[in-house]
């Protein structure tokens, strides 16, 4: 499949890289990368999405996008997507978000209704406020971000199947390339927001995958997600923890698949 990553110059004041892949006459799909990562996450996931032109940006402070001291709120965030999409001309995507890119997803439905056509929510929370346990260690981070660190800071989110060691060294080198003030400034913004459905409605058809042994997300914030949807599909993975884009890329794109070609 012919693809390419294009250097977008966003009405936001940053540049970000995005990876386009697929023929420009079918239906586009934005890719959302967590926090801490790049859109070379989705790598083992592309391969499995035929029929849909991707659409995977690497976003504020990560990967190879540029990296300002701040602009790392949850809204500024969604908007950096927005203008995203604006930059590639594309006036509507289905949005698929991993983890907090699924948080980030949901803050451009409430902003942003119109350009979201339906929502995939991969281990995505339904809040992040409050500090999580580990929040105090990213706080003491500081230039250069220790390799090892990185590769340690895995241990808060345990995998319950098995991983290419490639995969997970490529995702070390995503931390390693972000500054301390990234690391801090987007986990700043996603806690300290208010979450997006308490502060509008999400009406585009959602598929949330959610995995049953998340440690970080409870089953009972995965089911009160899917109540503030209308119409929200949960399906939950068993036996797979909090990254499920890592655990299990092959069922996210059948169940991608299955939920788009329904909609």
């Amino acid at each position: 499949m012919d693809s390419e990553v294009r250097t977008l110059a966003l009405r936001t004041g940053i540049s970000v890289p995005c990876l386009i892949s697929g023929p420009d006459t079918w239906a586009r799909l934005l890719l959302l990368h967590p926090w801490g990562e790049s859109r070379k996450t989705f790598d083992r996931l592309i391969p499995l999405l035929p029929d849909v032109r991707i659409l995977a940006p690497d976003l504020r402070g990560q990967g190879e996008a540029d990296k300002p001291d701040g602009g790392y709120s949850l809204a500024e965030q969604a908007e950096d997507v927005a203008a995203i999409l604006e930059a590639l001309d594309v006036p509507r995507a289905y949005v698929l978000g991993s983890s907090s890119g699924g948080y980030v997803a949901q803050q451009l439905t409430v902003m942003y209704p119109e350009k979201v056509a339906a929502l995939i929510l991969v281990g995505t929370p339904l809040s992040l406020q409050g500090r999580p346990s580990f929040a105090d260690e990213v706080d003491r981070l500081s230039d250069p971000i220790d390799e090892q660190w990185v590769r340690d800071s895995l241990s808060w989110f345990p995998l319950l199947h098995a991983v290419p060691a490639s995969y997970i060294d490529d995702r070390v080198q995503d931390g390693v390339t972000m500054p301390a003030r990234a690391w801090k400034g987007i986990l700043d913004g996603l806690i300290d927001a208010t979450p997006p459905t308490e502060v509008g409605s999400i009406s585009a058809p959602t598929l949330i995958l959610w995995g049953a042994d998340d440690e970080l997300l409870p089953r009972s914030h995965a089911e009160t997600l899917a109540s503030r949807i209308k119409g929200a599909q949960l399906k939950a993975y068993e036996a797979t923890g909090h990254l499920v884009l890592w655990e299990c890329p092959e069922r996210v794109a059948a169940d991608t698949k299955a939920f788009l070609a329904v909609i």
